[in-house]
């Protein structure tokens, strides 16, 4: 009873996660003199930065751990760095469409993956029946939302954005698969995410020497760039973490496909962006996608008259 109330807790925290990871496209929108780049270095290195000041007595209690599995760590960490710069290139070359059906689709396929060969874990039907609601659900998403831009993308660019999308969806599953390895291993979950942010942001927050020309030309995009670290990165992946604790990150990736669903939403209401019947129609395979991983047994009223048949 304990496990399931666990694992009820940690699906809560990832879907209020993959909201908060819904809103940065829309904050992002109203900074738009700064580079899709600087913006995911910004936004990862701070919250990376937050991270561990949050948690360093225990990352200094824990140090241990992480030296034991500094591979890991280390996995994670380059994974966390790698995983902004594939995703906005991968838009940027082959289109936002196709950039987003390729990353987030992807990941949940490579966390499977990963824990088939590294973990053994079998690979469960209620697994593949949610992949395959979900895939398609991000392809009609990706559909319902037309892109001028992409009809200018050629076949090249578009070629090295699929290879992009590809990247970010390993790097996506591989530093998930990298926090539920740690905390299994002995860590918090916030020393988890605190290592691999902490690192990461090492590495991305001198590319704002070359890319965040503009991030502090404005007030407005100071709070910008602070909302994305604070609250889709501090706060969103200390959720992250926690979830983790009890779900596998093949399941976690699974559940924030809701994350673009959030996106598109925020996108039509507040920036007044158009969205078809076929888009809507993705919304709701998501939303099933999400609804399998959710429902463990079937309704009580059906166990109950399974019963009484049965005593029959």
């Amino acid at each position: 009873m304990t496990n399931q109330h666990n694992h009820a807790l940690g699906l809560f925290a990832i879907i209020i996660a993959s909201f908060m990871w819904g809103t940065t496209g829309t904050a992002a929108s109203f900074a738009p003199d700064v580079s899709p780049l600087a913006i995911g270095a910004i936004a990862t290195g701070g919250g990376g930065l937050l991270m561990c000041l949050k948690a360093l007595p225990q990352l200094l209690k824990q140090r241990h751990i992480l030296l034991q599995y500094s591979k890991i760590v280390l996995l994670g960490s380059l994974s966390v760095a790698i995983y902004p710069l594939a995703f906005y290139s991968s838009m940027h070359l082959a289109g936002v469409a196709i950039g987003t059906v390729v990353s987030i689709a992807s990941a949940p396929c490579f966390a499977v993956l990963l824990e088939w060969v590294l973990n053994r874990k079998p690979i469960t039907a209620k697994w593949i029946v949610s992949f395959i609601l979900g895939a398609t659900g991000i392809l009609l998403l990706a559909m319902g939302k037309p892109e001028s831009a992409e009809l200018a993308a050629t076949a090249e660019q578009r070629e090295w954005g699929i290879v992009l999308g590809l990247i970010a969806g390993l790097t996506y599953a591989a530093y998930s698969w990298a926090g539920r390895a740690l905390i299994t291993r002995g860590a918090s979950s916030g020393v988890s995410m605190a290592s691999q942010f902490g690192v990461s942001a090492c590495l991305l927050l001198p590319s704002l020497l070359f890319t965040g020309d503009n991030v502090f030309a404005s007030a407005n995009n100071v709070s910008v760039a602070l909302y994305m670290a604070i609250l889709p990165i501090f706060v969103g992946y200390l959720l992250f973490g926690f979830g983790l604790k009890s779900v596998d990150a093949s399941t976690a990736t699974l559940i924030t496909l809701l994350e673009p669903v959030v996106a598109t939403i925020l996108a039509v209401l507040v920036l007044n962006e158009r969205f078809s019947l076929l888009g809507w129609g993705g919304i709701v395979l998501i939303a099933a996608c999400i609804a399998v991983q959710i429902v463990n047994r079937p309704p009580a009223l059906f166990r109950r008259r399974y019963a009484f048949r049965n005593v029959r």
